[in-house]
């Protein structure tokens, strides 16, 4: 019943969002149909996406609060899952495995850093 009280106030809401995106899809298919056809940053476009878009922007917004819907869902379930895993199993089995990762990332680092000193300052740099 409350959607039937506010329909006209949804339904004028709806076109007056339609219309300003829409306006904003024309400019951009209008001013990227005026860049050379060498540009890279040139898209193919198509006139029929902004006739659509008052018709599929709906959808999208819909999907893009389901979709963070799902990612906070997904998180406070990791978190649960995570926080269980540390409180009944005592030995943090990460934290041996995460110190030879970081060894090994930073030693390749390392010799990476004093190939590039010796190849830029010679061997006298390589003491200091």
């Amino acid at each position: 019943m409350a959607l039937y009280l506010n329909l006209p106030l949804c339904c004028g809401t709806y076109l007056v969002l339609s219309t300003i995106l829409a306006a904003f899809a024309g400019y951009t298919y209008w001013i990227n149909s005026n860049r050379p056809d060498d540009d890279p940053q040139k898209k193919k476009y198509f006139l029929s996406g902004v006739f659509i878009m008052p018709f599929f922007w709906p959808l999208l917004l819909v999907g893009w609060v389901s979709f963070g819907i799902l990612k906070a869902i997904h998180f406070g379930f990791l978190l649960i899952v995570f926080t269980l895993t540390l409180v009944f199993i005592r030995k943090p089995f990460w934290l041996p495995w995460l110190e030879k990762i970081a060894l090994k990332i930073g030693g390749m680092l390392l010799d990476a850093n004093s190939v590039l000193v010796r190849m830029t300052f010679g061997e006298s740099a390589a003491g200091v």
